[in-house]
Parts: C-alpha cells; sequence; structure tokens
C-alpha cells in the first residue's frame, strides 16, 4: 500500500498542539478522524490488482531501427472501476535513450466487468529476442490518497531482425543478372556454360562462341549464346569469433556482413541457386539447409537475428570441415571473415587447399573506414603517424588478399557500405565466367 497523500497526513498531524494527541497510530487516527476515514475509504473503493486479467497481443518481430506494437488487455473483473497507472517494463536496448519513461507508462480506467487495451510502442537498438518483463500496476481510489500495487508476468518475445538496408542495391543487381541470363536484349550474353540460342556475329564477339556448322548452313555467321547456370548451389559461411565483434561504425563486423550476406542471397535465390547458411566459430551457431527460394530470405533473416560475435578465436579446421559437410557438391563457398594477419595465416590458409580443391571459394571481409580516413590524414604530426600507421594496415591486408588470390580465391575487401553491391557483383563475375 503507498500513501499518496502523505503531505496532506503530515500536514493534518503537524496542525495539532504537542500533548493533544497521543503518539501511538491508536492516538493519531483519534485526532485525524476525518483524514483516516477518507483513507479507508479510498482505499477500499480502488479496485483489487491481484484479480486483473491481463493478455498480450501485437508484433511478434520487427527489424532493428522499426518500431514493434504489442497491445496489452487489462480486465477488471471486479465490481469497482479501475483507475490506474500502468508499467510495461522491457529490457533497456528495446528504447530508443530516453524514450523508455514515455512509451512504457500509460493511464487507464476500466469500468467494473469490462476492459481496455493499451498499446505499448517498442523500438529496439540491438538484434536478438527481447523478452516482456513485469506489469506493475498502481490502482488509485476516487481521491487519490492510497493505492493499491502489484505486479504480473505477462509473458511476450519480439524477435529483432537484421535490418537488410542493402535492399537498395536488389533492382540494379537483378537488372544485371536478367542481362546475364538473357531475359532482357542486349549485344553480349553471359559466359555460361548452358548453351541458350544462336544469333549473327557482332564484331567483338569471342571468336570460340562461333558455330561453324550453323554458319555453313546460312549466309552469315552464327554465334552461339550461353546463359548462366541455375540450381547451383551457395554456402554462406559467417565467421563470429572473436574479429566479428570488432565495431566499425556504430555496429559490430558481424552485422555488416550478415548484411552483406542477405543481399547475395536475395540475388542467388532470384537466379534459381540454392542458398545455404553456416554460422561458425568453435562449434555450430547456425545452419540452415534445403531452403526453397520463396523461404531462403526470411529463413536467413531469422537465423541471423539472435547471433552474436563470440569472444573466441575461430577454430578454422573445424570450420572447413563442417563447410565441406554441409557443401558435400560442388559450391561457391562465401566466407565473411576478417582479412586480419594472425587469424588468416595461421589459421585459414593452411586448411584453404581443402576447401579449393573441391569448391570455388570467395572471402569477403569488412574493412574499416576510419582507416582510410586516418591514411589521407596530414597537417600535424599525429596526423603523420596515423597515416603510416594506416597505411601499413592498409598494407598487410592487401598482402593477405594477395596470398588468398595466388589459392585460387576470389577477395572482396570493402567498407560496411560498399561491401554488399561489391560482394553481388563478385558473384555476377564468377556467374558469368561459368565458375559457379
Amino acid at each position: 500500500m503507498a500513501l499518496t497523500g502523505r503531505a496532506a497526513l503530515i500536514a493534518a498531524l503537524a496542525s495539532v498542539p504537542v500533548g493533544v494527541w497521543d503518539p501511538s497510530w491508536t492516538g493519531i487516527l483519534a485526532v485525524n478522524a476525518p483524514l483516516a476515514v477518507a483513507c479507508a475509504c479510498d482505499f477500499a473503493l480502488a479496485a483489487p490488482v491481484r484479480r486483473l486479467g491481463l493478455s498480450r497481443s501485437g508484433d511478434t518481430s520487427a527489424r532493428l531501427g522499426e518500431t514493434a506494437d504489442v497491445t496489452l488487455t487489462v480486465t477488471n473483473p471486479s465490481g469497482r472501476p479501475l483507475r490506474a497507472r500502468l508499467r510495461d517494463a522491457w529490457p533497456p536496448s528495446t528504447w530508443q535513450p530516453g524514450t523508455e519513461t514515455a512509451a512504457s507508462r500509460h493511464s487507464l480506467t476500466v469500468p467494473a466487468g469490462e476492459r481496455r487495451r493499451v498499446t505499448t510502442r517498442l523500438r529496439p537498438t540491438r538484434r536478438g529476442d527481447r523478452h516482456a518483463d513485469r506489469v506493475t500496476i498502481r490502482s488509485y481510489g476516487p481521491l487519490g490518497l492510497l493505492t493499491r500495487q502489484g505486479t504480473h508476468r505477462v509473458p511476450w518475445t519480439v524477435r529483432v531482425l537484421p535490418p537488410f538496408t542493402s535492399r537498395k542495391h536488389l533492382p540494379s543487381k537483378l537488372s544485371r543478372l536478367r542481362e546475364l541470363d538473357g531475359r532482357t536484349s542486349v549485344l553480349t550474353r553471359g559466359e555460361g556454360t548452358e548453351f541458350d540460342s544462336l544469333r549473327e556475329y557482332v564484331p567483338g564477339d569471342d571468336t570460340r562462341s562461333i558455330d561453324w556448322r550453323a554458319t555453313a548452313r546460312h549466309s552469315s555467321v552464327a554465334v552461339r549464346t550461353w546463359r548462366p547456370e541455375r540450381d547451383r548451389r551457395i554456402l554462406l559461411v559467417l565467421d563470429t569469433g572473436r574479429t566479428s565483434a570488432g565495431r566499425v561504425g556504430d555496429a559490430p563486423r558481424l552485422d555488416a556482413a550478415m548484411d552483406a550476406a542477405l543481399l547475395l542471397a536475395a540475388l542467388a535465390s532470384r537466379a534459381g541457386d540454392r542458398v545455404d547458411l553456416l554460422a561458425y566459430d568453435r562449434r555450430v551457431r547456425a545452419l540452415l539447409q534445403g531452403r526453397t527460394a520463396g523461404d531462403v530470405l526470411p529463413s536467413l533473416v531469422n537465423a541471423m537475428a539472435t547471433l552474436e560475435p563470440e569472444l573466441v578465436e575461430t577454430d578454422a579446421r573445424g570450420l572447413t570441415a563442417t563447410a565441406l559437410r554441409s557443401a558435400p557438391r560442388r559450391s561457391l563457398i562465401v566466407l565473411l571473415t576478417t582479412l586480419d594477419a594472425a587469424p588468416v595465416e595461421e589459421g585459414l590458409l593452411p586448411v584453404l587447399p581443402q576447401l579449393t580443391q573441391r569448391h570455388t571459394v570467395l572471402v569477403a571481409s569488412v574493412a574499416d573506414p576510419h582507416v582510410s580516413r586516418m591514411a589521407r590524414a596530414r597537417g600535424h604530426t599525429d596526423a603523420v603517424y596515423e597515416a603510416a600507421a594506416a597505411a601499413q594496415a592498409q598494407s598487410e591486408r592487401r598482402n593477405i588478399a594477395d596470398q588468398l588470390r595466388r589459392h585460387g580465391v576470389t577477395v572482396v575487401d570493402a567498407t560496411p557500405d560498399e561491401l554488399p553491391p561489391a560482394l553481388a557483383d563478385a558473384y555476377l563475375e564468377l556467374k558469368a565466367a561459368g565458375r559457379l
């Protein structure tokens, strides 16, 4: 029980002369009988909190940066009207900083035997599952002197999904894919290995594509056209080890890698290829296989939502072995990991031949744009030292990328904003060259 009329009670007691009242509770009640009666009546008329019925409905998922509305239904089975203040508590990462108080507190009045709904609007700041905490209700009497207060557990979970900000690049990449696939009018089609049709030779065509038998039957030179292969397999491998926890801008490297993987998955599924996902550090964190084209993107988003970087060194041998088991047929393995010297030279390079012997391998890494800015800095001594350090870091990354290329690996190293379209372009180039 909370004394909301405490100030009035203290003022009333202070007005009583010393020695007139007994400093016991009975003495106080005797002297302040009207106030005591008012408080007792106010408390008696406040609707009981424990008997209230509470249930939830609303959104169960939302993309990071968007809002989710969760509705709380309050049922008042008592014979007294409920006048209350309600707090719907959620974890701190469910709100934008400074908005929790206004968003989670509600005033409501529920007549006897009726129900009312209040909606809490969440705006999460991190991926993952956000679980509702407790609902605290403070029921007021008609005078507002005394209140009843209690808490209820009303479970609800909102899954916060990756934002997929690179979706904006999808239309342009699909347009390029249609050109490769021969569904738009272009002079030169993709160099895939599936025969498509014959057309007349135009300057610039590869002479190896000339069909001499068809040319002998016609008055002009005929050229074979090709379309990229379909139903190829792509395994997206997310390195969730310690290097993925490094922050680039406002987000971990893992989040930027996810965004690039989602764009590639959306593009590849439209191209008719099969896309699987493996997330690994020292054990499997997520594994998705055999999803249909229409289900692959929702499944990937849902699986990525709960992934978090693990502060352990990635087991490159275990990752390689798991990838080989997950891709028994020849596939394109897209490994989203770091280009830092130590993890690559000590972990990935020794086991890389196991992958390249059976699969086409593409390594994609998130570069820090701050390093590029440091490399351009000039004007004072500290800036020159920073530029030298940045240049050394960039040189090490280029050396690591060159080592990977000598093993037949395609390397994409770009900043978080540039990585998704760069990775999609690398996929399209491999597809056009018939290397998938």
